[in-house]
């Protein structure tokens, strides 16, 4: 990766419908040698898709809620497909400490929450609930801040 696939990174994480004529113009080199960078890119696995960022409280999904839980190992093989199937969960990560691991999640309402956490409890245990007031920074990508400095690891 060099400076021109770091920057075509920045802008495709700031837009992701960033036309190749607009990541031309920004990079200094020909809409076909930005494609072939991005299908690059891509093809080894550093870009792996693009997504709309959606409101949800927009579409009523009004609390949103970060939930831990405590599972067994032998608990994964079930968890892990009945996590999959939940479309109110945004997130699921293994994680250390006590709780091995933890949901990002949206519902319509705190009763809402309250069924799923039930639900949870009843099927793998101990949870642990914070429900976000606020966001102070949503999801986002890493910008390279300087792409001549940022190296990235080679793998």
């Amino acid at each position: 990766m060099d400076q021109i696939d770091r920057k075509i990174i920045n802008m495709l994480e700031e837009n992701a419908r960033a036309s190749l004529k607009e990541l031309s113009a920004a990079c200094f080199i020909s809409s076909p040698a930005i494609a072939a960078r991005i299908a690059k890119l891509e093809k080894s696995g550093i870009i792996t898709g693009y997504h709309a960022s959606v409101n949800f409280e927009k579409l009523n999904y009004h609390v949103k809620a970060f939930i831990q839980i405590q599972l067994e190992p032998r608990q994964k093989s079930e968890f892990y497909p009945f996590v999959k199937k939940v479309p109110n969960i945004i997130e699921c990560n293994c994680v250390t400490g006590d709780y091995s691991e933890l949901l990002e999640v949206a519902f319509k309402s705190t009763a809402d929450l309250d069924e799923f956490i039930n639900d949870l409890q009843r099927r793998f245990g101990k949870t642990s609930t914070q429900i976000v007031f606020s966001t102070s920074v949503d999801h986002r990508g890493i910008t390279f801040n300087n792409p001549e400095i940022d190296e990235p690891e080679e793998s």
